[in-house]
């Protein structure tokens, strides 16, 4: 099990955060997201997922990941 964090920049509201969550959820081998709006911080666990998969999922959202 895997834990990645990024940090997502644009994110201003709770349906920001969902957003987020949703699209970054149906990356595959991904089993959970965890987002904090506030600080811009998403942790994604799970097993054989990629950073680029990840930031892909996050910019289908609207969104950008800066570290």
């Amino acid at each position: 099990m895997a834990i990645k964090n990024y940090t997502v920049e644009g994110m201003t509201c709770g349906h920001c955060v969902s957003s987020v969550k949703e699209e970054v959820g149906e990356v595959a081998g991904v089993t959970a997201v965890d987002v904090t709006l506030e600080t811009g911080a998403v942790q994604v666990t799970g097993e054989d997922f990629t950073d680029e998969a990840v930031k892909a999922a996050v910019v289908e959202a609207g969104y950008k990941v800066v570290a």
